[in-house]
């Protein structure tokens, strides 16, 4: 069903659209085992029965010593010696969570150890009308924004409901699940669901180059769904194309980095599935995007030892953003693909890397000496 048609409802995709990969149950786990009664914070203690002084609960239902995630942020005090962490019983939490510079070394923890249960959502696009006027944009319109280093999650889905079918009027369509700017950021085994620019990896300045790892995440969307300016990561992900009720190609792109010029590590997609439900050849897998704060960048993005779906245009699966930037000129790589769509019919068009050009671009070299355990 398309995401695109009014049948496809809020429930639908917080259960994920890649249902068989990773289930589309709504029930906690915890819960699930008839007979057996909830511990709403797993084994991760409870107010009662804390692990230690730095370790925070969050549930709706009010078991916790928060109701919302944010306030369980706001709780935490700013620049502590040692990270504090944030548990999150199984729910979903329609807010908009903001994780200043200052909370460094912050970790959410999803309860039941299963990002299905723990969803932290909200509705906003960049077209979306704030309050006091004006619009939220791309940036505002992020459901999570994550400033701090240091910062970790485990096993919690970021979300973006907002649907182009239900705002017609609105044009400016990217809704961001969640905007990550800081350095040493650790995603373990969590879900980004949107749309369009659902991942914004980024950093908070133009000179700063902020590294981030996601092991094991989910992530779906249409166009641009991955993008930014961040020195990121991705190993073992499931990177998923949405179909779209839409008469033009390609229907999106999953990758638009937007590097800057003086970084020599960009986007790295490593033992990674990219999957989808849309038709063959519909998808590109990335275009450069540089934006106007940067007319300098050089995106770069290197997709390696990877399972590409039939979804990817083989023949094309690079595009330009803009005329005047050519794809050609961005620092794009691939190395030892499988699958339909890592197909070569046109060699000049995917630029395949040899083994010594392989070997400065991997999670070593990305991350440097930051070696992210959960």
């Amino acid at each position: 069903m398309s995401p695109q048609s009014p049948l496809f409802g809020r429930r639908q995709m917080l259960a994920g659209a890649a249902s068989a990969a990773l289930g589309v149950a709504l029930v906690p786990a915890a819960e699930a085992a008839a007979g057996t009664r909830p511990r709403p914070f797993g084994s991760y203690g409870s107010p009662r029965h804390r692990p230690n002084s730095r370790t925070l609960y969050v549930d709706s239902q009010g078991r916790g010593d928060h109701t919302t995630v944010q306030a369980a942020v706001n709780a935490t005090p700013d620049a502590p010696e040692r990270g504090w962490t944030v548990v999150i019983a199984a729910g979903t939490y329609r807010e908009t969570v903001l994780i200043a510079q200052a909370k460094t070394g912050l970790t959410f923890a999803g309860a039941t150890r299963d990002a299905r249960d723990v969803v932290i959502v909200f509705d906003n696009a960049a077209g979306t009308a704030k309050p006091d006027g004006g619009t939220y944009g791309t940036s505002g319109s992020a459901t999570t924004t994550i400033q701090a280093d240091g910062f970790t999650a485990a096993h919690v889905t970021f979300a973006n409901d907002w649907l182009r079918a239900d705002h017609p009027e609105i044009t400016a369509t990217q809704a961001v699940a969640v905007k990550v700017m800081g350095d040493r950021s650790l995603f373990e085994a969590c879900r980004f669901l949107g749309h369009q620019d659902t991942l914004y990896a980024d950093t908070l300045a133009l000179a700063t180059f902020a590294r981030q790892y996601y092991r094991r995440c989910y992530v779906e969307g249409d166009v641009d769904f991955v993008f930014g300016r961040a020195t990121a990561v991705f190993d073992r992900c499931e990177l998923h194309t949405l179909a779209r009720d839409v008469s033009f190609k390609p229907y999106g792109y999953v990758f638009a980095p937007s590097t800057a010029a003086a970084n020599p590590h960009g986007y790295l997609a490593t033992r990674c599935r990219i999957t989808g439900d849309s038709p063959d050849g519909s998808y590109g897998l990335a275009r450069p995007w540089r934006p106007s704060s940067d007319l300098t960048a050089v995106p770069m993005l290197t997709v390696r030892e990877t399972r590409i779906g039939p979804q990817i245009d083989t023949a094309a699966p690079y595009v330009n953003m803009s005329a005047g930037y050519p794809w050609q000129d961005a620092r794009f790589g691939e190395y030892r693909n499988s699958g339909p769509g890592a197909a070569i019919p046109v060699p000049e068009n995917r630029p395949q890397l040899t083994a010594e050009q392989a070997a400065a671009r991997t999670t070593r070299t990305h991350l440097g000496d930051w070696k992210p355990s959960a």
